[in-house]
């Protein structure tokens, strides 16, 4: 532990999540939109679904720690949503996978009452690259993970909870198939990009006290002075992640 304690967000999901400081990816940015303001964990863990991560909760996220997190990103359905006939698939029933999400999502808001959580859904494939570049479909099509998708909004929206459309929301770019994937599913720069304008938006938008939007946090130490050829000009690139 080292000081000042700031306010604690985590990641915590599949390899989406654990990828998502490599090839210039999602949580790799939102640390630098952060800097100085909030401190992000990461917990991904490749291959995984929402029957594995249930197993781990109590650890990831315990009750009686002493430092609560501020904001949770939450991401599995992916890996639920593979074909239950694939070798080695990691599927979990709709609706298994519905109640486990339930149950995740309710341990995370217990945490604190100033403990705020996103989910995002289970995201699309390009099926024809995946077979490109792993030689088969590794289980995964596209209207599969639309059902799980869908069923990810609504149970957010039963609990109260902010969730991220991640299905539509890389499929809006009209060259989506040839742009936000490396390998049909992961992210390269510009999916993760489509990700953190979609999560900043839900961060400015919402009525949180404090707010969370990086934008609307102080940074630490703001009320030190430092001679101003030492300083740099570093917001200007933050700005094209507003919308």
């Amino acid at each position: 532990m080292i000081g000042p304690s700031r306010p604690l967000f985590v990641l915590f999901g599949s390899s989406i999540v654990q990828l998502s400081y490599d090839y210039h990816g999602w949580g790799a940015t939102l640390t630098s939109l952060y800097s100085r303001k909030a401190d992000i964990s990461l917990r991904g863990y490749s291959g995984w679904n929402s029957r594995m991560a249930l197993q781990v909760l109590d650890k990831v996220f315990p009750k009686d720690a002493d430092i609560k997190p501020s904001l949770v990103i939450l991401y599995f359905g992916g890996n639920d949503s593979v074909d239950p006939e694939f070798p080695g698939s990691a599927h979990v029933p709709l609706q298994e996978y519905i109640e486990n999400m339930r149950r995740i999502a309710l341990h995370i808001t217990s945490l604190s009452e100033k403990t705020r959580l996103i989910m995002l859904s289970a995201p699309p494939v390009n099926e024809e690259q995946i077979v490109q570049f792993y030689g088969d479909s590794r289980g995964r099509n596209n209207e599969t993970g639309r059902i799980y998708s869908e069923a990810g909004i609504k149970l957010g929206q039963e609990l109260g909870v902010k969730v991220i459309d991640f299905w539509s929301a890389l499929q809006e770019r009209p060259d989506w198939l040839t742009t936000v994937f490396l390998d049909g599913m992961h992210l390269t720069k510009e999916g993760s990009d489509i990700l953190v304008k979609k999560i900043s938006r839900v961060l400015r938008e919402v009525e949180w006290e404090p707010s969370l939007h990086w934008t609307k946090m102080a940074d630490e130490f703001s009320d030190i002075i430092i001679p101003l050829a030492s300083g740099m000009n570093l917001d200007n690139w933050q700005n094209e992640y507003i919308e």
